[in-house]
Parts: C-alpha cells; structure tokens; sequence
C-alpha cells in the first residue's frame, strides 16, 4: 500500500511515510514517518509553536492512530528536541499530533466525536484505550475548540447562573447560560463569590457592564458577585425556587401540627393529617379524588395547616401569566404573611422582602432559571452515561463540548455528507 493512501486514511496532513511494516511481534502496524520539508525548515515549539533552534535528535516515539481493520496503528518518528527562548527545552512540535500527546489528532477528534453520544466503556472497548485516556483526550481537544471558534463570550446580554452537584461530598460546578442562544457559556468547578468572579474575568470589565439581565435562584454567593461586576443589570429570581421556600414554610407548619396534634393526644387527629404532604404540595389542578378529600378534611378541622396551604397557593399564583401589575399581588402576599402568626412564612415574608425587586424584574421580563435547570439535567445525564468522572477537567472538557456548540462531524466525512454521498 502506497504511502499516501496510509496517510489520507488516518487523516494526517503535511507528513511524509517513509515506511509501512507490521511488527514482528505484536500485532500492529508501524508507520514510520516524518515531517514534510517545509514543515522540517523551521523547527516549533511543541507548547507554543513558534520557530526555535534545535537543541538535539531526541529519540524514537510512536503515536497511536486510527485502526486498519482490526489492527492498531502506530506513527513512529524521530522526535527532537528545540531550545524554545519561552518554554526552554522541550519536545518539537509534530503536525500529526498534540504536544504531550501519544494519539494523533485525527484519533483524537474520533474520540471527541464519539464522547457526544457514546458512553466512555464504549469508547474504550471499541477503540481500545483505557478509560481514563478519554477523559484526558478530551481535555486535550478543547484547547483547539477555543483557539478555533475565537471569541465565545461576544455579544452576551441575558445569561443565568446555577450550580450542578457532580459528585458526593459538596462538589460543585457553576455554569452560566446564554438565555438567547441556550448555549453553555461557562463551566468551571466550586460554587463560591470566586467560582461567579471566574466568568465576569472572562468576559471582561467591558463586556460585563453590558450584559442586560441575570437570572439566579437567590443564593446569597451570586448576589454580591452580580452587584459588583454588573450593577445594571436587571436580576431575575426564579420562580421556581420562591415557590419552593413557600412549600418548605409549608412543610415545616405541617410537621408542627402534627407533633402538637400527637403531644396533646389527639390521635384521631393526628391520623387525619397523616400522608397530607402531597396533597398539600400539589398544584389543586393534579390533586387525586382522595388527595381532594384530604385537604378538604385539613380545611374542616385544622385552619392554621389550611391558612399555610394558602399562602403557599397566592404566592405560587403570583407567577402566573399576567405581566408587572402581578406586583401587587405579591405586597398582598407580604403582608398576609407577616401577619399571619404562622413562624415559619413570618420568616419568608422577611426573606422575601428585600428580594422585591428581583421578582418585580421576573414578573416584568418572564426571565427564570428554566434553561440552567435543563442545562443541569443534561449535565447530570451525562454524568451518569460516564458512571461518573474521577477528573474535573475532563467532566468540564466533556460538558463543554456536549453543550456549548463545540461539535464536530464526524473526522474523514464532513466533505460526504456535505455532498450527500452518505
């Protein structure tokens, strides 16, 4: 087989093979090869890529490029070694592969590409690395992505922030998302001031003055971090998570009746509220027939539980359809609540209060953190499809490149499908 055929087929440019034999002992074949003159003129720094002198001939390595058939295949050259005025001695640059890298950057891209779908057991077995080589491959590919896509971070004006749990023991990642395109703008691991401050250094002083509105679910570690790179912004709290206080507020009242009810042996009593949690949180449009006649028991015989139940109900209906004049609805709401004598949404209303604001710009703008929680839901799948990651860097690589717009088609048939031969 020529030469060139070896080299069109595992997808290596500006390469010359000198030679192609399987090796005498392990099943594989062996490619030996070398930089092209015009390549082999100017000698590169593996890390920068800018000209150095040579330092010395190094010595042989190989590189692990696609299979033929059912054989693994090898590139093997010389590799020297170059006095980089900025990095010193290192390892020249080769055009087939990464710097510190043992697969050429066609495997690479293969492996890329089957990281979108494909579980990493998958990948290993069926391209025959070992597990962890594809987080690392994958860290090593999102380098290029950003080099090749330039600028991601231009012309951002709505973007919301959450964190993810991504492993047991409080491990967090922080992402932002773009609301206007729905791409993942930003990744990185930690859920702190720091962890938000990491994005806006990103974008820049410049570009964070412009962004327009911020959607968040009220944590007190992206508040701060909002008022300080973005002041004017508008901050949208997320319904969902307003929501979400009331029915905690509501379940804290709904234990304390119960635990009152059985202190004062009122055991018939305490047997009606029994199992009510659902029909409690529920939306009354999916309540069942027997959760109906429950809470209809609760309003009989218990007016604190019911009164509890709806506060929980006025502040949900203030996030219904209906635009700013809502607002209304919700300083009703505040002092219902603060009037109430029930603890716990005494609390809430205190909560919520100085948070007016932001739900004023939610109800105005119709922004919420549906997106990120979506954008969660992708990253914990992906999690899961990987039975986990021992690396951050390669969860973050894998995230990125499945949800920020990083994908590629297929190395070897993009000119195909465009053609429509495939």
């Amino acid at each position: 087989m020529s030469s060139n055929v070896w080299l069109r087929a595992g997808g290596i440019g500006r390469t010359v093979a000198e030679q192609v034999y399987v090796h005498p002992i392990d099943p594989v074949v062996v490619v030996s090869v070398r930089p092209d003159r015009r390549w082999e003129r100017r000698p590169r720094c593996g890390i920068c890529c800018q000209g150095a002198p040579l330092y010395d001939r190094g010595r042989r390595r190989r590189w692990r490029s696609l299979d033929h058939g059912v054989l693994k295949v090898f590139l093997e050259a010389e590799l020297p070694r170059v006095s980089c005025p900025v990095h010193g001695v290192v390892i020249a640059a080769v055009p087939w592969a990464r710097h510190d890298a043992g697969h050429t950057r066609a495997f690479d891209e293969v492996v890329a590409w089957f990281a979108l779908a494909a579980p990493k057991s998958v990948i290993s077995t069926l391209l025959r690395i070992n597990w962890h080589t594809v987080g690392a491959i994958l860290a090593r590919v999102m380098p290029d992505r950003d080099a090749e896509d330039g600028d991601r971070l231009d012309g951002i004006r709505r973007i919301g922030i959450d964190e993810v749990s991504f492993k047991k023991g409080q491990r967090y990642l922080t992402i932002v998302v773009d609301h206007d395109s729905g791409r993942l703008l930003f990744v990185t691991e930690g859920r702190s001031k720091d962890s938000v401050r990491r994005f806006f250094d990103a974008l820049g002083p410049q570009r964070s003055r412009q962004v327009t509105h911020v959607s968040a679910d009220g944590a007190a570690w992206i508040a701060p971090v909002l008022a300080e790179r973005c002041p004017n912004a508008a901050v949208c709290l997320d319904p969902f998570h307003v929501v979400k206080w009331a029915t905690d507020a509501l379940d804290q009242v709904r234990r304390q009746v119960w635990n009152d009810a059985r202190a004062a042996g009122m055991r018939e009593h305490a047997r009606a509220l029994k199992d009510s949690r659902y029909a409690l949180w529920k939306n009354p449009g999916d309540l069942t027939r027997r959760q109906q006649a429950k809470l209809s028991i609760i309003q009989a015989t218990n007016k604190p539980l019911y009164r509890a139940y709806l506060l929980k109900e006025q502040l949900r209906a203030v996030f219904t359809p209906g635009g700013p004049e809502r607002i209304g609805l919700l300083d009703a709401w505040l002092a219902w609540a603060s009037r109430s004598r029930l603890a716990p949404f005494v609390e809430l209303a205190r909560t919520i209060r100085p948070r007016r604001a932001e739900i004023a710009n939610t109800l105005a703008y119709g922004l919420s953190n549906g997106r990120i929680e979506s954008m969660n839901q992708k990253i914990r799948l992906i999690i899961r499809r990987a039975y986990g990651f021992r690396s951050t860097p390669a969860l973050i690589a894998i995230t990125r490149l499945c949800l920020a717009g990083y994908a590629r088609p297929l190395p070897g048939r993009a000119g195909l499908w465009r053609s429509g031969r495939v």
